[in-house]
C-alpha cells in the first residue's frame, strides 16, 4: 500500500485529503509545518508528498528545496490557493512533479497522484535496471594483471582523455569502456556502442553521422547517427582497426574540430562526446602497412590500455566459473551447478584462445547440456579433452611412450597442428603460413586426425 505525506497547516484540507486518499486505497501521514516534514522524512518513507506552498515557518518552497537536499528522488505535488504561473515554474525548477491550485478538485489531485506514482515506478525500474546492467557488465577478478587494470580505469575515468583499448578478441574490451563511462563525469549520460567491423562500408558514415531526408535511396527520413546519439556521453569504437581509410579521416576531423555534418546535410552539428576505442589488431603495425591512420591513431592514443588475455591470468578462471554458473544457472532457472577438481583442473590448465568469451560460452553450454549438479571431465567439450590428452603426453615417462617412431611421431603432429591452430583463431591459411605448409595439405592433415575446430 502506497504512503502519501500531506503537508498542510489547515486541518480541514488534512482530513479531506485523507478520507479521500484512504477511499482510494492509499495509507496517509500528516505534517502540519515545513519543519515537521522534514523531520518525519528522516525516518518515514512516503511514496509521494502533498505540499502546500503558504504555511508559517518556512514556506513550501523552501520546504521543497531542503526535502530535494535529503531525498533526491523524492515525487513531490505542490498545492496553493495563491498560485501563479511564476509560482509553479519555480516548483517545477525545483523539483516538483506536480503543481494544483486549491480549491481542491478530487479529480486533479488523483490524477497528479496516479501520474506523479507511474513516475515513481518508471524512476525505479530504471534504477534498477542499471543496477542489472552494472552487474552484467563487472569485471570479475583479483588476479595481479587485472587489479592493475582496474587501478588504471579509476585513474583514467574522471578525466576526459580519449582511450584506446587493445586486446584479443574476447579479453573484455568493451567492459573495460563500460567501467571508464561508468566511473567518468559522463555516467549519466549516453554509452553508445558502434561496431566498426559489423557495418558495411557503405552505411557507416550514415551509422556514425545520421543522415538526412532523401539522401539517399531508402533514406525516407531523418536519422540521428551514433555522434549524436552520443552527445554528452561517451562513444565507444569497436574494432576500430576494420574502419576504412576514407571515415578514419572523418572520425578525426570530428575529434577535432567537435562538429560534423550529416550524410546530404549542410547543416555543422556540434557534439560534445568521449570517444573510446578498441581493437585487436596490432595498429602500430596497421600504419605501416597503410591501413591505419597515424594522425588518428596518435589522437586516440591519448590513455592507452591493454586488456590481458585469460591465459594470462588463470588464477581468474575459479572465479569466472563461479559467476557464469550463478549467471546462467539463474537464467534457466535452474538449482547452482558446481564444477569437479578434476574438470576445474583441466579449465586452468586449457590456453583458452577465445579467451574469456569461450570460458562464457563453455559454462552456459554446461549448465543447459549437464544432467546433474556436479560438471565432470566427461562433461567438458571433445576439444578440450584433447587438450588434455595432448599435454599427458608430455608427462609420460619411457615405459608410457608409443611403440613406434611413426605413432610418437602422429601424436606429436596432432598437437602441434592443434596448438598453432588454436593460436590463430582456426584461421587455417594464417597457420599454413606460419608453418610453412601447404593450406591443401594442413587440409588433409586436419582431415586425417579428425581435428575439430572449437
Amino acid at each position: 500500500m502506497k504512503n502519501i505525506l500531506i503537508v498542510d497547516d489547515e486541518n480541514s484540507i488534512r482530513q479531506s485529503l485523507k478520507g479521500i486518499l484512504e477511499d482510494e486505497g492509499f495509507r496517509t501521514s500528516f505534517a502540519a509545518t515545513g519543519e515537521e516534514c522534514l523531520t518525519l522524512i528522516q525516518t518515514a518513507d512516503p511514496d509521494l508528498i502533498l505540499l502546500d506552498i503558504w504555511m508559517p515557518g518556512i514556506d513550501g518552497l523552501e520546504t521543497l528545496k531542503k526535502i530535494k537536499k535529503i531525498r533526491p528522488n523524492q515525487l513531490v505535488v505542490m498545492m496553493s490557493g495563491h498560485g501563479s504561473i511564476e509560482t509553479a515554474v519555480k516548483a517545477t525548477r525545483l523539483g516538483a512533479f506536480d503543481f494544483i491550485e486549491k480549491p481542491l478538485s478530487i479529480e486533479k489531485v488523483l490524477l497528479a497522484i496516479k501520474n506523479a506514482m507511474k513516475i515513481g515506478q518508471l524512476v525505479a525500474e530504471n534504477k534498477a535496471l542499471k543496477e542489472k546492467i552494472g552487474r552484467d557488465y563487472q569485471m570479475i577478478g583479483n588476479s595481479q594483471v587485472i587489479d592493475r587494470l582496474k587501478q588504471q580505469i579509476k585513474l583514467a575515468a574522471p578525466s576526459s582523455g580519449w582511450v584506446l583499448i587493445s586486446g584479443e578478441n574476447g579479453t573484455g574490451k568493451e567492459l573495460v569502456a563500460r567501467a571508464i563511462h561508468r566511473q567518468s563525469n559522463r555516467s549519466d549520460k549516453p554509452f553508445i556502442e558502434v561496431n566498426c567491423a559489423a557495418i558495411p562500408e557503405e552505411l557507416i558514415e550514415s551509422e556514425l553521422f545520421g543522415h538526412e531526408k532523401g539522401s539517399f535511396t531508402g533514406a525516407t527520413v531523418a536519422r540521428k547517427g551514433k555522434f549524436d546519439q552520443a552527445n554528452g556521453g561517451t562513444l565507444f569504437l569497436d574494432e576500430i582497426g576494420d574502419m576504412s581509410l576514407k571515415t578514419q579521416a572523418k572520425i578525426l576531423r570530428i575529434l577535432q574540430e567537435h562538429k560534423f555534418d550529416r550524410v546530404g546535410g549542410n547543416k555543422t552539428i556540434n557534439v560534445d562526446v568521449r570517444v573510446i576505442a578498441a581493437t585487436n589488431k596490432d595498429l602500430p603495425k596497421e600504419i605501416k602497412t597503410g591501413n591505419f591512420r597515424e594522425d588518428l591513431y596518435f589522437r586516440l592514443n591519448v590513455l592507452p590500455f591493454s586488456v590481458p588475455p585469460l591465459r594470462n591470468r588463470k588464477d581468474d578462471i575459479p572465479r569466472l566459473c563461479k559467476h557464469f554458473l550463478q549467471f546462467f544457472c539463474g537464467k534457466e532457472s535452474r538449482e547452482i551447478k558446481s564444477i569437479s577438481k578434476d574438470a576445474l583442473n583441466l579449465l586452468l590448465a586449457y590456453n583458452w584462445p577465445g579467451n574469456v568469451r569461450e570460458l562464457k560460452n563453455l559454462i552456459e553450454r554446461l549448465v543447459i547440456m549437464t544432467p546433474g549438479q556436479l560438471i565432470n571431465l566427461s562433461d567438458l567439450p571433445h576439444g578440450i579433452n584433447q587438450h588434455r590428452k595432448g599435454n599427458e603426453l608430455q608427462g609420460l615417462d619411457t615405459v608410457d611412450l608409443p611403440d613406434s617412431y611413426r605413432e610418437a611421431k602422429e601424436i606429436f603432429e596432432k598437437q602441434f597442428l592443434l596448438e598453432k591452430l588454436r593460436k590463430n583463431n582456426w584461421n587455417v591459411s594464417r597457420t599454413a603460413e606460419e608453418i610453412g605448409l601447404e593450406r591443401s595439405n594442413l587440409h588433409r592433415k586436419i582431415k586425417t586426425y579428425q581435428i575439430e575446430s572449437e
